[in-house]
């Protein structure tokens, strides 16, 4: 199986390199991509004894990246829920699920952006060997925070003593020897809390819990050892801290200003920002179902906070700045499998178009992760990861948030869900996993 090609006609190619859609195909040999072009050519060069799958018109694209997921979040509606109400053992079992779901809906890789103890590590590795379904993941350690910060948020009387989602580092030292022990654990990512959130009295955004100095350790640290560095950044303060740091991927990137914008600029070859804005859509849309009142949303500034965020994503999108999807999934208003209304969001709040954001969720994000180059994009040496679509998501990108639309899904060469192939191309045999 591993050395097997394929050859797939008749499709209509969006390869994510920036132009438009064209009727070809790909040829595929073990796990990489051998060749993407017109359906007569390829017919000409490829054997008979190649196996074809025909497309029939079908959309074919690069598989989507979620560049903010959180495997082992699952019905959250705190951040104590991801703590006190998440025995590792439930958890566990949930992040499972939740990344063969999350396959299953046309994402063939994920940057983490936090994981309860050590459940991540275990996830990448069970994919990686096969034991279980889901997307190229880079997995995250626990969250850095420093004392009172976002994930230290039982009060200290209860000595409850949990090391499930955060681990407490104050100063450059203890930041560099929590970053090593993540390390050492196993993970691709280090994520550090830079300032707070508006449902924690005791980190608001716009507070600070870590300094410049503190910051740019752990940052280095992690390069160091070879890590992603991704963080937790509301404001344009500790936006800079981040840049200033040489932080990789900066979350949320909420209220900016023109200082900070600038600042983005100067480093858009280097950086990738998430807005994650399905998390404030959704709970101050759906929030009240979870007990979370607009009323209390809207004295907390989640609207104001909505209106700062499209305007801060506009500005960077106008600056070259590469803005990706990923939408904090795993809370009760932002469930797993709702991965694509971020790219509606980017639509409807952002001003991009379908096309856009398609690259955004595709080859941007794909060159954020590692190993960099390898995805992202349809074309010859990079990993078979694609998505089958029926309809063009070019016209509405919404389509992808229904599930039955997307009749394929392929990692490295290998279908994992092909509801339209057996009635097509019987042919395929054993090809049809």
């Amino acid at each position: 199986m591993e050395n097997r090609r394929v050859l797939m006609v008749n499709g209509t190619i969006f390869d994510g390199r920036g132009g438009d859609p064209v009727n070809g195909g790909i040829l595929v040999e073990g796990d990489k991509i051998v060749r993407v072009g017109s359906t007569e050519d390829l017919l000409r060069e490829v054997t008979e004894d190649v196996p074809r799958i025909d497309l029939s018109g079908r959309f074919v694209m690069p598989g989507l990246v979620e560049a903010h997921a959180h495997l082992s979040y699952s019905g959250a509606n705190s951040v104590q829920d991801l703590d006190l109400n998440s025995p590792v053992e439930e958890t566990v079992v949930n992040a499972m699920l939740n990344a063969k779901i999350m396959l299953r809906s046309g994402y063939t890789s994920a940057i983490s952006f936090g994981s309860i103890s050590r459940v991540d590590v275990a996830i990448r590795d069970a994919i990686q060997v096969g034991k279980i379904e889901g997307p190229r993941y880079l997995a995250c350690g626990r969250d850095l925070t420093a004392t009172g910060g976002m994930p230290d948020w039982n009060p200290d009387y209860l000595k409850l003593g949990m090391e499930g989602l955060g681990i407490k580092a104050d100063g450059p030292w203890e930041l560099r020897r929590a970053v090593r022990s993540i390390r050492k654990s196993g993970a691709d990512v280090v994520k550090i809390y830079i300032d707070g959130e508006g449902m924690l009295d005791n980190d608001q955004p716009g507070e600070l819990t870590y300094t410049e100095e503190e910051v740019c350790a752990a940052v280095d640290e992690a390069h160091r050892r070879g890590l992603l560095a991704v963080c937790h950044a509301r404001e344009a303060e500790a936006v800079r801290i981040a840049v200033k740091a040489g932080m990789d991927i900066i979350g949320h990137a909420n209220v900016l200003d023109d200082e900070t914008v600038e600042l983005l600029r100067s480093v858009r070859d280097r950086i990738f920002v998430v807005p994650a804005i399905e998390w404030h859509v959704g709970l101050y849309e759906r929030g009240a179902e979870f007990g979370v009142s607009r009323e209390f949303l809207d004295a907390t500034g989640y609207q104001e906070e909505i209106n700062e965020t499209v305007s801060s994503v506009k500005r960077m999108k106008e600056a070259g700045v590469r803005v990706l999807p990923g939408g904090d999934f795993g809370f009760n208003w932002s469930p797993h499998g709702t991965y694509a209304r971020d790219l509606q969001n980017f639509v409807e709040y952002f001003g991009y178009t379908p096309k856009e954001v398609l690259l955004a969720a595709t080859r941007d994000a794909g060159a954020a992760m590692k190993p960099r180059g390898m995805i992202g994009t349809l074309e010859s040496g990079k990993f078979a990861d694609l998505i089958v679509v029926e309809g063009n998501p070019l016209e509405d990108v919404r389509i992808l948030q229904e599930t039955e639309r997307i009749v394929g899904v392929m990692k490295a060469g290998k279908w994992y869900h092909n509801d339209f192939i057996r009635s097509i191309q019987p042919m395929v045999g054993d090809l049809v996993l």
